[in-house]
């Protein structure tokens, strides 16, 4: 038994703090889920910008999305939405078979809208819709203003992940 299965015999769900193309399509994702027991993958734009920067694997997508979007940022969202759909695809079993405890993949909202409720409750939905995966979990910042944001996002049936906040405040 691999050490993270057995971290999930002891009650803990192990999840991938990583995400590349390249991890999915040469079925390296689907061997972690299956032999070694990963239970989840989390993402953020540092991951996807290390992911796209330092391989050739989105090059194609790029010069194509670079012709149709002059902003990098939907670039950005549609390689991300891309990519997130097809890990939460291979996650799908661990959902179902967890009963939804499992198996989600988490994409989120732009850190610009860390103190914006209404901004960060909008992008949520726009992005729950655009990935129409039941396992996409938003990440929202765990701010005073994110809080009626995941309020209002959890009773629409939406899954939230609370991000850390960081701060060069001492405490």
């Amino acid at each position: 038994m691999s050490t993270l299965r057995e971290l999930h015999q002891h009650g803990q769900s192990v999840w991938l703090d990583y995400i590349q193309r390249s991890l999915i399509s040469s079925g390296e994702l689907d061997k972690l889920i299956r032999e070694d027991g990963v239970r989840g993958l989390t993402s953020n734009p540092s991951i996807f910008e290390k992911a796209i920067a330092e391989s050739s694997e989105y090059a194609a997508d790029l010069r194509r999305l670079g012709a149709r979007y002059s902003s990098a940022k939907d670039i950005y969202e549609h390689l991300a939405i891309m990519d997130i759909q097809a890990a939460a695809d291979a996650f799908r079993v661990i959902h179902a078979d967890s009963h939804q405890r499992d198996g989600f993949v988490s994409l989120e909202v732009s850190p610009e809208l860390a103190r914006d409720t209404e901004g960060t409750v909008a992008e949520a939905r726009r992005l729950w819709r655009a990935v129409g995966r039941e396992n996409l979990m938003i990440k929202v910042p765990g701010t005073i203003e994110g809080i009626p944001a995941f309020e209002a996002l959890i009773s629409e049936g939406i899954n939230v992940n609370v991000t850390l906040l960081f701060s060069s405040a001492t405490v």
